[in-house]
């Protein structure tokens, strides 16, 4: 062959060689950070959520895994993360908001907590990845529908929660006290208690969503789930005896110095500490504190074998079952709809939800919004017991200050610290709730 005609030959085939290597798509190595041989283009998500290592330590540990698992995965993708306790997560969220600045993924709760949010045009709709191959038919029925606002799903929940009370089995022991499971012998535990100079019930008001569980099951217990659920949505009202009636025993239980010194002044991590110290012998709050009773390693375990738990006991007379719980779904990640990098947040959130319901169970003692199956998992049996009363639950309230739209639910949060300051009769507290729910905000 002549050699002009040898040397286009060599070209060509060259070229085709290289034409050939571009249209391979990926990096021979198989690597995800190619698209058509080059490299994808660097994102970085930004991530707000509340669990600080300090007081939320298994979960901070599970939201970390679950970021380094897909930024190994992603090379291309960057997760930076803002940590905030809750209540500052709640202002910094409003904040955000209102200069529409909100974070690419971030936390938010449920029913009327959310609903401005998503009227604001603020939250991006999820019902694609919703209905995805990854998450379709994963969640445990009735979690999402509290998501959703004119038939779209705005937020994806991943956890799922009741609330016991929490009790010291050795200072029970102690001054022979046993489970109460009728309100007048919750009465005679905590005048027993108070009598030998122990704080009986620790409570961190300041937050005053902490308060308001008390007042949720007293109303429950004694005016019926039914009539608390239609006060709190609206279609009922505050001013039933049966509700009246709560809020006088909220003072009541006030008046036996039934909570720890203070508590009108502290938070619920201080409130927490009171429990968590052995200063006070019970604790009510939801089962996302259960990482800090089974599987949180900085809590020591000789505590962590101390506590035991029980449900809101009856109250003579009263309409409430003792199968009722105040909870439902918990926090759920959100999608901010100005978000840049829209799609890649909407990715990162169906890998998250998916990957929190795998591992939330062993590695941080949550109950999951998603299926588990936990048969083959070696579990603490404090665990077991309350996802075992939550399959059990003949029905659940979900917290008055999510159910609440959001003018309703700052005048219920006032009010409560107000009653449990003894600031206001519970007439009053009533009356206030009905006006709140008349402005319909």
């Amino acid at each position: 062959m002549p050699r002009d005609k040898l040397t286009i030959g060599l070209i060509w085939c060259l070229l085709l060689a290289l034409v050939l290597a571009g249209c391979g798509g990926k990096s021979n190595n198989g690597s995800k950070d190619t698209v058509n041989g080059a490299p994808e283009p660097k994102v970085t998500l930004t991530m707000m959520h509340l669990w600080p290592a300090a007081s939320s330590a298994q979960q901070n540990k599970l939201v970390e895994q679950i970021i380094d698992e897909y930024e190994n995965e992603h090379p291309n993708i960057t997760v930076k993360q803002e940590v905030l306790e809750n209540e500052q997560y709640k202002n910094k969220l409003k904040v955000l908001s209102a200069s529409n600045e909100l974070p690419d993924v971030g936390i938010t709760w449920a029913a009327g907590f959310m609903e401005p949010y998503v009227k604001g045009g603020l939250f991006a709709p999820l019902d694609d990845i919703l209905s995805g191959d990854q998450l379709k038919d994963k969640f445990v029925a009735g979690t999402t529908e509290a998501y959703m606002v004119g038939g779209k799903t705005y937020a994806l929940p991943i956890e799922l929660n009741i609330s016991p009370i929490y009790y010291n089995k050795d200072i029970f022991a102690k001054y022979n006290l046993q489970v109460p499971t009728t309100y007048e012998q919750l009465k005679q535990v905590i005048q027993t208690l108070a009598d030998n100079g122990v704080a009986p019930i620790a409570l961190g008001n300041k937050d005053r969503w902490t308060g308001s569980l008390w007042y949720m099951y007293l109303a429950d217990r004694i005016a019926g789930s039914d009539t608390l659920k239609k006060a709190t949505n609206g279609t009922g009202s505050f001013e039933d005896p049966g509700l009246i009636r709560a809020a006088a025993e909220v003072q009541t239980l006030v008046d036996m110095d039934a909570f720890n010194k203070g508590f009108n002044g502290l938070s619920n991590d201080e409130g927490k500490s009171e429990f968590v110290d052995e200063k006070a012998a019970l604790y009510l709050t939801g089962t996302w504190e259960l990482p800090n009773f089974t599987t949180n390693p900085d809590i020591p375990q000789e505590f962590k074998d101390k506590v035991g738990f029980f449900k809101f006991p009856t109250v003579a007379g009263g309409k409430g079952n003792i199968n009722s719980w105040v909870g439902g779904p918990g926090v759920g990640l959100f999608v901010s709809e100005a978000s840049k990098v829209k799609e890649e947040a909407k990715a990162f959130v169906e890998y998250f939800v998916s990957k929190w319901g795998e591992d939330s169970v062993t590695t941080a003692g949550v109950i999951p919004a998603t299926k588990v199956d936990t048969a083959n998992s070696s579990l603490p049996q404090l665990y077991v017991d309350l996802l075992n009363e939550l399959n059990n639950a003949s029905s659940i309230t979900l917290f008055a200050d999510v159910q609440m739209k959001p003018g309703a639910a700052q005048v219920h949060l006032d009010m409560i610290q107000a009653l449990f300051a003894k600031a206001i009769t519970p007439e009053e507290f009533a009356t206030k709730h009905k006006e709140a729910a008349e402005k319909g905000i």
